[in-house]
């Protein structure tokens, strides 16, 4: 769970002192890669602190979730400002082409690779089903491969630093009704990268307005966790070296067990 109060405004140490990863972005001259500094002053960041989806549509026939009903836009509340004394939050919407939908339960807030939010969804084409997208105030700012055909999805899980490197990894299921991978992107330098993934896990089963899985940490660092192929056990899962490794932590019985997981009962 991101706090808003402590992050928002912290700056990792890879970005220069002062510069925001929008000031950034302008101070890049797309020469060889080649950044100058000083060319543009650094004004407050603006920091997501609210998003929902908005727009609906039944332009995208495929219900994984239950029912017809998609999104097409996806609306945030932003904050330029979040330590003046009187706000300046505003509100603005990013809207998809028509051939996409936001196939997704809700928008979260996850902690970007500067420090600042970013909003993680399932986003998926009409033509090439769906990827996994990090979006900013301004449009998409990262993003996974479309899987490659209509009518296949994938269920988000959670984002945290996994293997305490630093960065931000995303994970989810890959289809999690037909290949049940776990899949799991680092995110460096305004680009997801797959780092590690394994088979037999799933979260989601076919009409269920709701996703079994999460991340939690029980003192030993953070852990993805899953159910089995079978949804027959709770599967922990650890990315350490670049490699995923799992083991039971439970039978499967319903919602209640995974919530009991995942609070490390």
């Amino acid at each position: 769970m991101i706090s808003l109060g402590s992050m928002a405004r912290r700056l990792m140490p890879r970005l220069w002192p002062g510069l925001s990863r929008r000031a950034l972005r302008m101070l890049c001259l797309g020469l060889g890669g080649i950044c100058v500094a000083g060319a543009v002053q650094a004004t407050p960041s603006d920091v997501i602190v609210d998003a929902w989806f908005s727009e609906p549509t039944t332009r995208y026939d495929h219900a994984i979730l239950g029912d017809g009903v998609e999104w097409g836009a996806l609306s945030l509340t932003v904050d330029p400002c979040l330590d003046c004394e009187s706000s300046q939050a505003y509100k603005t919407i990013i809207r998809l082409p028509d051939n996409h939908v936001f196939e997704d339960l809700e928008p979260r807030l996850i902690d970007g690779d500067d420090g600042l939010p970013l909003v993680m969804v399932v986003e998926s084409s009409l033509q090439l089903g769906a990827r996994l997208a990090l979006y900013d105030e301004r449009g998409l700012y990262a993003a996974t491969p479309f899987i490659g055909r209509p009518h296949r999805w994938l269920a988000p899980i959670g984002s945290a630093d996994l293997d305490g490197d630093g960065w931000p990894e995303v994970a989810y299921i890959d289809r999690p009704h037909l290949a049940k991978t776990l899949r799991i992107w680092t995110l460096r330098d305004g680009e997801l990268v797959e780092v590690a993934s394994l088979g037999g896990l799933t979260n989601h089963r076919i009409g269920e307005d709701f996703i079994t899985s999460g991340i939690r940490d029980c003192g030993d660092g953070p852990e993805v966790v899953t159910v089995d192929s079978g949804w027959s056990r709770i599967v922990a899962s650890r990315l350490e070296a670049g490699e995923i490794s799992s083991r039971e932590v439970g039978a499967f019985e319903g919602q209640a067990s995974m919530d009991g997981a995942l609070e490390c009962r």
